[in-house]
């Protein structure tokens, strides 16, 4: 399906393991005569540059092949930065007006190495593109984490962005381990939030420093009581020792405070889960923060979670939360 305004539960559910931040590589392709292969999987939204030419013609923010003057279709070959079961995919033609693919289809492989032809399963059958558009589809079912995706476009042209959204699947962690519990690529994401007025929440369990302001969670101003806060599933079950929360690049715009609850709950909806959280024990008690800076805290924690609400006071933003601790 084609959607625009309301796109599938998946995006919210699910994490991008085609994101280059993460790690995912543009590994080959048959074609990338006028815009480079590794831009389709830039985390950053696509951008229009009106008048900016390369050796090779307009540039374009994506994967753009040359015309086919003969038969045959083009392909781009991506190693996922984690294996993950996959729910499904954004092709997104943004820009791309005259030149997008009229149709594309989607193959999968849970080969370590290079898949070699036989390796291939089907996790998208050829679908129709229009565009400038967001294409949002499901992903077939399959039995094995997926490690490489092959983007098939018919017969050629130009797609801006390849979003490859999935469930994870790390290697297994014994327990015991010390770990970044919330980490992204161990299956960490955010469960729900106050406000994201500003930014994007799934940054902030990112690897790495945030670039700039834009490369984190925001909220708008507060101008009623209360604080914003933020729920995160871990992606490994475990008892927190420590909390790192940065406010890089946020120097007028940082919540003066924050706090830490935490439970171990089950499999619940998000709705259930907001509700709950209101109620789970706080492992961290109202700490003040400042401009631009990295705040390690030390939790005295013995019990098990699953979950974490992170509380910042009155409002403002922050660029990463790291819950480490020791897997059980």
């Amino acid at each position: 399906m084609s959607v625009e305004s309301n796109p599938p539960s998946f995006v919210l559910d699910a994490v991008n393991l085609a994101s280059e931040r993460l790690g995912a590589v543009a590994v080959d392709c048959s074609d990338d005569f006028f815009a480079d292969k590794q831009r389709l999987l830039a985390d950053s939204g696509p951008e229009f540059h009106k008048g900016r030419f390369d050796a090779n013609g307009q540039y374009m923010d994506g994967w753009e092949s040359r015309r086919r003057r003969g038969g045959g279709f083009d392909w781009c070959l991506i190693q996922l930065a984690v294996p993950g079961m996959i729910a499904g995919f954004d092709i997104d033609t943004a820009h791309f007006t005259g030149n997008y693919p009229p149709g594309a289809s989607i193959q999968g492989s849970a080969s370590v190495e290079r898949p070699s032809d036989d390796q291939w399963i089907d996790l998208l059958d050829e679908v129709s593109l229009q565009g400038n558009s967001h294409h949002f589809f499901d992903a077939k079912s399959h039995d094995q984490p997926i490690r490489w995706v092959r983007l098939n476009i018919f017969p050629d042209g130009g797609v801006a962005r390849l979003k490859v959204y999935g469930h994870p699947v790390a290697d297994e962690v014994r327990p015991g381990a010390q770990l970044e519990l919330s980490a992204l690529k161990l299956g960490g994401r955010v469960v729900a939030y106050s406000d994201a007025h500003y930014g994007n929440p799934e940054v902030i369990l990112t690897p790495g420093r945030g670039v700039n302001m834009g490369d984190g969670w925001e909220t708008a101003r507060r101008r009623v009581p209360g604080n914003e806060w933020i729920i995160v599933k871990l992606g490994v079950p475990g008892i927190i020792e420590r909390v790192e929360i940065d406010t890089a690049h946020f120097k007028g715009n940082f919540p003066g405070g924050c706090s830490l609850q935490a439970a171990q709950m089950p499999n619940l909806g998000k709705d259930a889960i907001v509700t709950q959280a209101m109620f789970w024990d706080e492992v961290l008690a109202y700490r003040a923060l400042t401009a631009d800076s990295i705040h390690t805290y030390e939790v005295d924690s013995k019990d098990p979670v699953t979950h974490v609400k992170l509380n910042t006071y009155p409002d403002g933003g922050i660029s990463r939360l790291r819950i480490l601790g020791t897997s059980i």
